[in-house]
């Protein structure tokens, strides 16, 4: 499987937007289903955004719909998570996950990054 890396955490106000990225050790990031997901302190992981290795379906966890945009640049090996209208408790460290040819509906990912830190203040 691929190594993920994450990138683009950091502090921000409440209301504001932040985006993070995820990139791969392959050239071929194309054909990898992606997914963030998040854990705060004391809490289980908890899913926020795929993106089907199509590029073409994504699907989202309840609390971030509407305020949360995944996407992907193949040519670039990347896949973004645009955050909007942040809240305090989207406090989390926020983990890219990616399985080759991985079914959107699917919450197990065989690689995972290392994490990038979002914190919201109030």
């Amino acid at each position: 499987q691929v190594q993920v890396t994450e990138s683009g955490g950091g502090l921000v106000q409440t209301g504001g937007s932040q985006r993070v990225s995820c990139t791969a050790s392959t050239i071929n990031f194309g054909i990898y289903t992606v997914a963030w997901f998040r854990q705060a302190p004391g809490t289980e992981r908890e899913f926020v955004a795929a993106i089907s290795w199509k590029g073409g379906a994504t699907r989202y966890g309840d609390s971030v719909k509407g305020r949360f945009t995944i996407s992907r640049d193949n040519p670039k090996n990347l896949v973004y998570l645009q955050m909007n209208s942040l809240k305090v408790e989207d406090t989390a460290i926020y983990y890219c996950a990616a399985t080759r040819y991985g079914s959107l509906n699917s919450l197990t990912y065989l690689s995972w990054g290392q994490g990038t830190q979002v914190t919201v203040s109030s």
